[in-house]
Formats: structure tokens, sequence, C-alpha cells
């Protein structure tokens, strides 16, 4: 993939089919340890041991329309092409946390994407969903929530339109408020 906020989109997908009713996201750029790392957690189902031992193989899938599975595999694969590294937990019953550290100044490094859009779609796909987001640059950080936008709200769903057009651009603002996007 392109973009990494694409192989979040992906990669979310897995604790919705997991049955998870939260992940956070969690993406922080260091410019001193020239280090962007991107984790997802969440309280899905998780994976037993041997499957976990296989689930970085491109053929090791729970879907039975294809015989591939790409996403972990290529997320993986992106880190390490950078130099950086990938690590995955997970816990039957607990959820599964994946952590994929990327060489900020490589070349090889896909940008990040357009979170903002992402996260739109993560949330107008799956409106009852509790999904965080943190972004942290250095020392700061800007946090969206899906529960804290529902306590504001008081009842109006996530998915109305004016609601998804204001996250979008509460995210952008949230994240250029740092240092401009990544």
């Amino acid at each position: 993939m392109r973009e990494l906020s694409l192989h979040i989109l992906d990669l979310a997908q897995n604790s919705l089919t997991a049955n998870a009713t939260r992940l956070d996201i969690l993406i922080r750029i260091d410019h001193e340890k020239d280090n962007l790392s991107i984790t997802l957690a969440d309280n899905g189902k998780g994976m037993a041991p041997d499957f976990l031992k296989s689930v970085t193989s491109p053929f090791t899938t729970t879907r039975t329309t294809r015989k591939v599975g790409l996403g972990i595999p290529m997320f993986k694969a992106n880190a390490e092409l950078t130099g950086g590294s990938f690590d995955i937990e997970s816990e039957v019953g607990v959820g599964t946390r994946m952590t994929a550290n990327f060489v900020l100044s490589s070349i090889d490094r896909p940008p990040l994407g357009d979170m903002p859009s992402t996260m739109v779609s993560l949330v107008v796909a799956n409106p009852e969903f509790h999904f965080h987001l943190e972004y942290a640059v250095d020392k700061e950080a800007f946090v969206f929530d899906t529960e804290e936008i529902r306590q504001v709200l008081g009842g109006v769903p996530l998915d109305t339109p004016e609601v998804l057009s204001w996250i979008e651009g509460y995210i952008q603002e949230g994240m250029e408020s740092l240092h401009g996007g990544a």
C-alpha cells in the first residue's frame, strides 16, 4: 500500500472482524530517534498462539473468500524495508496489539497519508464502535476519541453528515497543529 493510513484502515477491519468494541490507534513521530511508530491495539477475541506464530505469512488468513492475507505481512514488510521493526502480541479473549516502527527518514517509508479521511471512513462504517486515535509528534499529542465525542453530542449519531464533516476537520486541524501533518 502506498500510504500507511490505508494499512491502518485495512488492519482496523481485522479488529472489527475479531468482535472488538474498541480500537486504539497510536501514531508517534520522534524526530530525535528518527522513528515513526504505529500501534493498533484492540479488545477483540485475540489469536491462539499457533495462529499468532504464522500471522505474518501471506498464506495465513481467516477469510474464506481467498487463501492469502496481506494486511499484516505487508505492514510488517513496509516497516522492515525502512530498517524498522514489527511486533505483534495477542491473547485469546483479551485482544491483539501490533506495533510497526519505521525509520522516519528512510526513503522507503510510505507517507502517513490521509488519517482524517481514514478515521471518517472507519466511523461512518462503524458508528457505534469506540475508536481512539492518539497522534503524537515529539512531546506533544492530539487525541480523538469517539466516546468523548458521543458524550458531547448527547445522542446525535456520529454518522450524521455534519458530524462526519466536523470529525474530519477536527482531526486535520489537530494533526496540523503539531507540525503540519506527516
